[in-house]
């Protein structure tokens, strides 16, 4: 059968938003709405709250590899991973000029600096730590939890945006559920029909996403489930079902998940573009919504190498996703230097050793020379799990 042109149009739009480190999209919806964009970096802002005060959320996820770095490794060692070299390559280039302010989540030391450091070189704008609980009791994370988005709240409103106002966030919320209920069919249907839904595809579209309001991502899932799921044109190929697990914060090449593709490997479960599903479910529409905000942070978010788990066994969600999955295999897929995805990696190791699923492991940069070796590892992996998968 023939491809539908209308998929192939969608996903070409998608990349032209994923490759476009200027944020053009950005300065056009700017200079049609008048409001202030504001960017985060991964893994998870509440971006409900910055839609209710008419702000545009705009996730970064550091330069393509392609982009030379020069001035960020004046202020980072070379070896430090690419995302704070390159965001800060992107800031003094004038790249990210069309925002206002920037919100750095707490992910790890190095975000921690890059945000003293963008105040220094950028004293003009917003700049916001999202200092997130690791204590999960209502009474004292969820009170501090609370505390830190009302003071976000309060900056975003001293710099022009509205008030935060309970009908207005209960909307947002509304919103972004519908978002990451079709987030979670794009995944439900990669999972039953992985070559409908490559993955090289759904993270152009999943990165594209991070760029524009919700009212017109929202839609871009919604015609891109519509078109990938109709589409019979592609057909099953015998290829390792596999789970990618530690790249969520720094993301990997999009020339390095092609490479896993081509490899003979169906990923059909992965932790990119993690703020699309750090929340697992919907979020309640009654009661205090910022409340619920915090709640949902506190009771239902996926289990990250950034949050401290006291009750349960570290690895018991991946066990839980593999099963879920039907993955045939593991792939420990993690950058370079990631302290928090490298310090949990041996008791997801172990997860997947109770679970009875082979795995292997790797580490990339940006480096794209590195791409034949990797493409070489996992495709003897998965050349193993179809040779001997069951004996």
């Amino acid at each position: 059968m023939t491809p539908d042109p209308r998929l192939s149009n969608l996903v070409q739009r998608a990349d032209a938003l994923f490759r476009d480190q200027a944020l053009s999209a950005v300065s056009e919806w700017k200079t049609r709405t008048g409001g202030l964009a504001v960017g985060f970096l991964p893994i998870y802002v509440p971006r409900e709250l910055l839609h209710a005060q008419g702000v545009l959320p705009v996730g970064l996820m550091g330069g393509r590899p392609d982009l030379e770095i020069i001035k960020g490794d004046a202020y980072y060692q070379s070896y430090i991973c690419h995302l704070p070299r390159s965001t800060i390559e992107l800031g003094l280039n004038g790249s990210y000029d069309a925002l206002d302010g920037l919100i750095f989540p707490a992910i790890c030391d190095v975000i921690r600096n890059l945000s003293g450091m963008w105040q220094m070189l950028f004293p003009h704008v917003l700049v916001h730590y999202l200092d997130v609980p690791q204590n999960f009791d209502p009474a004292i994370g969820g009170a501090f939890y609370r505390r830190d988005l009302e003071m976000l709240a309060r900056a975003l409103e001293a710099r022009g945006a509205r008030p935060l106002t309970d009908d207005a966030l209960r909307q947002s919320i509304a919103l972004y559920n519908e978002n990451r209920r079709l987030v979670r069919d794009l995944y439900a249907l990669r999972r039953r029909e992985p070559w409908k839904v490559p993955t090289a595809e759904l993270y152009v579209v999943l990165r594209a996403a991070l760029l524009l309001p919700v009212e017109e991502a929202t839609p871009l899932f919604a015609e891109y489930l519509e078109l990938a799921e109709s589409d019979e044109s592609r057909r099953p190929q015998d290829q390792a079902r596999v789970l990618v697990a530690g790249s969520f914060c720094e993301q990997p090449p999009l020339a390095l998940i092609k490479t896993l593709e081509r490899s003979g490997c169906y990923i059909v479960d992965d932790d990119f573009v993690q703020v699309h599903r750090f929340i697992r479910s919907d979020i309640p529409l009654d009661g205090d919504p910022l409340q619920r905000l915090v709640e949902a942070f506190l009771t239902d978010a996926v289990a990250s190498p950034t949050r401290y788990i006291a009750d349960g066994v570290k690895g018991a969600e991946l066990e839980q996703r593999l099963a879920e999955s039907g993955a045939e295999g593991v792939l420990f897929c993690a950058p370079s230097f990631c302290d928090p995805a490298l310090l949990d990696q041996p008791m997801a190791v172990r997860a997947a050793e109770r679970a009875g699923v082979p795995w292997t492991a790797f580490k990339y940069a940006e480096n794209s020379g590195q791409f034949q070796v990797i493409r070489e590892q996992a495709g003897t992996f998965a050349d193993s799990i179809k040779l001997w998968s069951g004996v």
